[in-house]
């Protein structure tokens, strides 16, 4: 089975709007932000573009704007929970986004999304510890050649 028919429905967490798509929502937001009247969808909108940018600042901004709507439009909790875990995902910050997706799955364990998720933070999380072992090997490496080096030094005086 290829990946990507064991995850159907993560597509959005790889999928980025264009520059003009995104600048559709900013521009509705900014005018009504203008306005002082903010509509939730239009807040959604725009957040859940930011969340889906490839530009980091986009999704701190698109996480903030969705726990804004998580904490005031109870709703529109659900929504907001997989986009929070998927902007968290995105930024690389899988503990936050395992903790928000298993919130969701708790919630509703059939969610497909939720699931497919799910997948990607726990290969994202194997991925970084592979990372991570690679470097303190490479440390552990670098600290034996060192020492080698320096009792090679010391016997040799």
């Amino acid at each position: 089975m290829s990946s990507s028919s064991e995850l159907p429905y993560a597509a959005d967490a790889q999928v980025s709007l264009s520059y003009d798509e995104l600048e559709v929502l900013r521009s509705q937001y900014q005018k009504e932000l203008a306005q002082s009247h903010v509509t939730v969808q239009t807040k959604f909108n725009y957040a859940w573009g930011l969340v889906k940018s490839p530009v980091r600042d986009h999704q701190v901004e698109g996480v903030r704007l969705l726990q804004d709507i998580y904490r005031t439009e109870p709703t529109r909790r659900r929504e907001c929970l997989y986009y929070i875990a998927l902007g968290y995902y995105k930024m690389g910050n899988y503990e936050d986004a395992k903790s928000f997706n298993d919130f969701l799955l708790e919630k509703e364990p059939g969610n497909l999304q939720a699931q497919s998720l799910a997948a990607l933070i726990e290969q994202g999380v194997t991925k970084e510890g592979y990372v991570g072992m690679a470097l303190a090997g490479g440390a552990v490496a670098l600290g034996t050649l060192l020492l080698a080096g320096i009792i090679r030094r010391a016997t040799r005086k």
